[in-house]
């Protein structure tokens, strides 16, 4: 079996007639998609990860969800060469029937869908306060209003960007947004070199590990999740073998732990216990150096929005039509999709408890149990033999961490506060938190 799949490492898994219709990726552009797929909305709630885990125990939790993701992508893709398709739902189906790919779809939908109704809310919630640190932008401007912003967002960056049909076209949009992201990471550690020793650290900030770790899971899960993209960007590569691949993925997930690592120990080291989901809620209102964080991440989520809209679209495509979309389809599915995430991201201004289902019920299974299910299905021989006993292990962790996420969500759920100083902040202009007792 190891055998045959190292000499499959050179073969290609899209037919030749199709890879050469379409316009292509190059490995660089490929990685640049699929890191911006990793690093989305989620990185800001990785320093609130380990306060709920414990920053030793967190961070290495954090290193083990990212070699799973690393581990159970390539497993993905090599499945697909094992039954011969081309896309997550037609593998699940080959494998599981007609049942498992109606489950997987609803899976793949609901964690982008989740992700752009996020990165709405997180754009709201953000330029807002950008916008008020212009000259005359008080907090009854219409620039200071997150429905407004969230409208303007969206008709003006993330609807024509996601009225693309080829995802290579977003190969520079990708790339601006990791330099975005870059310069979010080095802003949050210098202020956690300049801010950090301002702030007392809370009771048992430094313990190995709390209670709260399953609950930290679902959030790195949530902050991991690509697989939905996987065989869309696999698909894109001007040669798409394992052999690619494998240096696609492993670039790309490195990269994205490398970032995300740094981002919440940078994070959680400043705020310690008083690190929120969003991190940039910790940040003062009159902090210039976080304001422009709080631009750049703006930005970088309006072009992360247009990836997962391509899935939620591939998925109604591939559930309802099972064919390519006329030009018509194309622009009417979109429409819709986005009007609907715009929709409940304008209705509803907290969606933590959401995100940490999200990350429970949606991404765990596409990461833990979904990819190592079809490679022990698909798999020769029996099931016990070594190289099975990873997929099987992940499997088992996979259950575990969404039965027990669930009910430590449901018994633990995530606080929410939006637009209220910390009292570290000291400004008798707005009202303050206290410190916890």
């Amino acid at each position: 079996m190891a055998q045959q799949l190292n000499n499959e490492e050179g073969t290609t898994l899209i037919p030749a007639d199709k890879a050469t219709g379409e316009s292509r990726s190059s490995l660089i552009s490929a990685s640049f998609n699929f890191i911006n797929s990793i690093i989305g909305s989620g990185i800001i709630g990785l320093p609130y990860a380990l306060n709920q885990a414990g920053l030793p125990f967190g961070l290495l939790l954090l290193i083990v969800v990212g070699l799973i993701t690393d581990y159970s992508i390539i497993l993905l893709i090599k499945g697909g060469h094992l039954s011969g398709t081309s896309s997550y739902q037609s593998l699940v189906q080959s494998t599981f029937g007609f049942p498992g790919f109606l489950i997987l779809s609803g899976l793949q939908f609901l964690y982008p869908f989740i992700a752009m109704i996020s990165y709405n809310i997180t754009t709201g919630d953000t330029l807002t306060k950008v916008f008020q640190r212009i000259p005359g932008v008080g907090p009854d401007h219409i620039l200071a209003e997150r429905h407004f912003v969230i409208l303007l967002s969206t008709i003006l960056f993330t609807m024509p960007l996601s009225l693309y049909r080829n995802i290579e076209k977003l190969g520079k949009v990708s790339f601006l947004s990791m330099v975005l992201t870059l310069t979010i990471l080095v802003i949050v550690v210098i202020r956690a070199a300049t801010l950090g020793p301002q702030i007392i650290p809370t009771e048992n900030a430094w313990a190995f590990a709390k209670w709260n770790a399953i609950q930290a899971v679902g959030v790195m899960s949530f902050a991991f999740i690509c697989h939905h993209n996987s065989f869309l960007i696999y698909g894109s590569l001007e040669q798409p073998t394992l052999a690619n691949w494998s240096r696609v993925t492993h670039v790309s997930v490195g990269s994205a732990l490398i970032v995300s690592a740094v981002f919440a120990v940078a994070g959680y080291s400043t705020f310690t216990g008083y690190t929120q989901g969003d991190i940039f809620e910790n940040y003062c209102r009159n902090d210039n150096l976080a304001t422009f964080g709080r631009f750049c991440f703006g930005l970088s989520i309006i072009t992360t929005f247009p990836l997962e809209c391509f899935v939620t679209r591939e998925v109604v495509s591939n559930v309802i039509c099972s064919r390519d979309l006329s030009r018509a389809e194309h622009v009417s599915i979109t429409l819709l999709i986005v009007a609907v995430c715009t929709a409940i991201s304008l209705a509803y201004d907290c969606l933590g408890v959401v995100l940490e289902l999200n990350g429970v019920v949606s991404a765990t299974p596409l990461i833990f149990i979904v990819p190592s299910a079809c490679f022990l299905k698909l798999s020769p021989g029996p099931w016990f033999q070594s190289e099975n006993l990873i997929p099987i292990a992940l499997i088992l962790i996979g259950v575990f961490v969404m039965i027990t996420g669930l009910i430590m969500t449901g018994l633990y759920p995530q606080d929410c506060s939006h637009g209220v100083e910390m009292f570290y902040c000291a400004d008798a202009n707005v009202s303050v938190t206290v410190p916890p007792v």
